[in-house]
């Protein structure tokens, strides 16, 4: 995969380097050559200097060819610039952006060619207050900006599921269960399958079906 990162503060640093591991092609774009040298000229990843929000200097860096633009500077006007012109003028099919400040979300949509916002001051905030509210439920990891969750349910002798089949237990509207960890032993989620003390549930759910995954499980 072509990657285009612009930005090379530490977010673009991280993932121009993350992806370049991985086997992908990685070119990073950013305006201050000071910032571009910390990078120094690791294999796989290409450097220009530029300002992003200029097309020419876009379209050097790699922006027609590319699959993904990773639009990560540290101003939410600069990325939205950028992701407009990634996906409008270069018609790249990926485009992910940074939320710096997290009252600017709402401008982060598909008429300004972002596929894909990233705001890490909301999905911490948002973990945080899931981890005070259950002690039970953990978060492995956020998707959809926060608004989807895998989380792992933790059956004790006081859930309200334990000793239950999951046929008579339930769930949420917007929830699927992936899995039910039994030991070290991953076990099928089955309608018969009857939950014991130890069970660890792992579920996909909305943020908000959480209350009654956990008053049916919790």
């Amino acid at each position: 995969m072509r990657a285009l990162i612009v930005g090379a503060g530490r977010t673009g640093a991280y993932v121009a380097q993350d992806l370049a591991a991985a086997g992908h092609e990685v070119t990073v774009i950013d305006q201050d050559p000071t910032v571009l040298a910390t990078l120094g000229a690791p294999q796989g990843i290409g450097l220009r200097n530029g300002d992003g929000c200029d097309p020419e200097k876009l379209e050097v860096a790699g922006a027609r060819n590319a699959e993904l633009v990773v639009a990560v500077t540290g101003e939410d006007e600069d990325n939205l610039v950028i992701s407009w012109l990634a996906k409008y003028v270069f018609g790249a099919p990926r485009v992910i952006a940074k939320v710096n400040n997290p009252k600017n979300s709402w401008l982060y949509t598909s008429e300004w060619g972002v596929d894909a916002p990233v705001s890490a001051a909301r999905i911490i905030g948002t973990l945080i207050e899931e981890e005070a509210r259950f002690e039970e439920l953990v978060t492995l990891i956020k998707l959809k900006e926060g608004a989807v969750s895998l989380v792992e349910v933790r059956i004790t002798p006081e859930s309200a599921a334990c000793h239950r089949t999951l046929d008579s237990i339930g769930k949420p509207s917007q929830t699927r269960l992936v899995a039910v960890v039994r030991g070290r032993e991953l076990v099928e989620p089955v309608p018969e399958l009857e939950l014991a003390e130890g069970d660890e549930v792992l579920a996909l759910t909305a943020v908000e079906d959480e209350d009654e995954l956990m008053e049916r499980f919790g």
